[in-house]
């Protein structure tokens, strides 16, 4: 056996996955889940109630309860299983009711926000769900692929409930409930996305998954209604990837822009001899440094500005707003003491540090010269010892002669 068949054999162990599933198995279970009717009617109200207490008090810990009670991951398998085998009937009971799931919850999560009494200033968690990005999309197809394994192998375990935790489907239909109650289109569109962007991805991922599984198909399909729908799926994916992928350039540049003027407080706060950045304000990527002190001379002004410039962000990104608090000549020189006394209790650190490291390299430099001598000694004395045994072992050589 060659090494390249060796290698293959190798691999071959540990990825091949035929002999672990249950494809019949896994169709009746898959088939089993669509269906909206008793528990599963009782199911989704309670999880979009939990939800929607979890979203409206900020807590991570009860959203988390309620993507694990939804059944909404049912209907969106059971699509993808229809395509991959060509069930009509099955993809048109999976789709109906996903549809009617999706309007039970906005309806139900709108007037639970309309009666809610209680509106945060900052609701961390529903923001979170306005601006998918092309991340999400990696996570609902990744977690897709891992749901219908699970649901495929003969011997199931608990990754259902970390994909249900991962590809959220109820919190974004309960934020969008949200921008319904209070008329806020941005939670709504953004949320309607993210819920867009889960399904789509997580029906690819079954689709493709039941395919390479080689599930069995229903009935066949002819060329040309097999290039239509392969043409439909790529028109939907682009559709839905083009605004994700663009959203997540706009983080990123958001991120980088924070980060720079975050490195422009660090090391360049103090911007004129009496002159401080005080606080700053980001919308986008613009800034406004609200300066405290004396007004800046236009050359001051001109010369902060060129230092900005070093960590990329461009004149025409900020804003600078001058404001006088009154401060007697004494406060002002205690600030400015207090940021020049900062910079320099740095600089004396850097020096401690430097002069300590200094001394162990010293000290380092000593220990080796030392040993130098010490292999010096050694070799003096082996050179003694061997002069003296050649002459103790001289009668000897004569005496043998």
């Amino acid at each position: 056996m060659t090494l390249q068949q060796r290698i293959r054999r190798f691999i071959h162990r540990y990825i091949y996955i035929y002999e672990e599933m249950d494809r019949e198995g896994a169709s009746q279970r898959i088939k089993n889940g669509i269906w909206f009717r008793g528990p599963n009617v009782w199911i989704l109200a309670f999880s979009i109630i939990i939800a929607s207490v979890g979203l409206n008090v900020n807590s991570t810990a009860v959203i988390i309860g309620a993507m694990l009670i939804s059944p909404l991951m049912g209907p969106i398998i059971g699509m993808g299983l229809a395509l991959g085998t060509n069930d009509v009937d099955l993809l048109k009971n999976a789709s109906k009711n996903l549809l009617v799931m999706v309007l039970i919850s906005l309806v139900a999560s709108t007037l639970f926000f309309i009666l809610s009494p209680l509106s945060l200033v900052n609701p961390t968690e529903l923001e979170a769900r306005t601006s998918p990005t092309i991340y999400d999309v990696l996570i609902a197809l990744f977690g897709g692929l891992a749901g219908i394994l699970e649901n495929s192998r003969k011997e199931r375990g608990t990754v259902l409930s970390g994909v249900a935790i991962a590809t959220a489907l109820m919190p974004p239909l309960c934020t969008a409930g949200y921008g319904l109650a209070h008329w806020e289109m941005r939670f709504f569109l953004g949320a309607m996305y993210l819920f867009i962007i889960n399904s789509v991805f997580i029906t690819l991922a079954t689709y493709l998954m039941v395919k390479y599984l080689r599930f069995k198909t229903v009935s066949g399909i002819d060329p040309v209604t097999a290039k239509r729908r392969r043409d439909l799926i790529s028109a939907i994916l682009t559709i839905v990837l083009v605004p994700s992928i663009w959203s997540a350039i706009v983080m990123i540049r958001e991120n980088n822009f924070e980060r720079n003027v975050q490195s422009v407080m660090e090391n360049d706060r103090l911007v004129g001899p009496r002159t401080y950045i005080s606080e700053y304000k980001i919308q986008g990527r613009a800034v406004e440094f609200i300066l405290a002190g004396e007004p800046l001379s236009d050359s001051l002004k001109t010369a902060f500005l060129e230092k900005t410039g070093h960590y990329g962000i461009k004149d025409k990104q900020i804003h600078l707003t001058e404001h006088s608090f009154g401060m007697s000549e004494k406060d002002m020189d205690n600030i400015v003491s207090e940021i020049y006394s900062r910079t320099e209790a740095e600089i004396n650190e850097n020096d401690r540090v430097m002069e300590a490291l200094k001394g162990r390299l010293n000290a380092m430099e000593k220990r080796l010269d030392g040993l130098a001598g010490m292999n010096d000694s050694l070799y003096t004395e082996n050179q003694r010892l061997r002069h003296l045994a050649d002459s103790l072992a001289g009668p000897d050589k004569k005496q043998k002669r």
